[in-house]
């Protein structure tokens, strides 16, 4: 009798390895199905990013603005009867090393005794 419950429950386990660990098992499904949720999350950005891209293929296409606006800010271009003025911004003044860190300055020399 112990022989026949030791060779029905290898049988059991013969018959559960390809379900959890065979080609198409369990375990596969689930490493699948990570790999399909990251791959739909990286389409998703992907498909943003197109979205702003073909918007800016179709501004550019349909209209001078978004040329002229590029035109001005990355090559720094102006027109013709236009004025170019540039205002400089203050400069900083230099901030004492020694009181921007936690060191005390160095003391002058002690005065020799008389």
């Amino acid at each position: 009798m112990r022989w026949l419950t030791l060779a029905l429950v290898a049988l059991l386990v013969l018959l559960q390895y390809p379900l959890w660990l065979g080609k198409g098992g369990w375990l596969k499904v689930w490493d699948y199905d990570r790999q399909l949720s990251q791959q739909k999350e990286a389409n998703r950005k992907l498909e943003v990013r197109n979205t702003g891209l073909d918007a800016e293929v179709r501004d550019l296409k349909q209209g001078y603005e978004a040329i002229e606006e590029r035109a001005r800010y990355e090559l720094g271009m102006i027109r013709q009867d236009e004025v170019f003025v540039q205002i400089p911004e203050k400069a900083q003044p230099a901030a004492d090393p020694a009181r921007e860190s936690n060191v005390a300055p160095p003391r002058p020399p002690a005065a020799p005794p008389r």
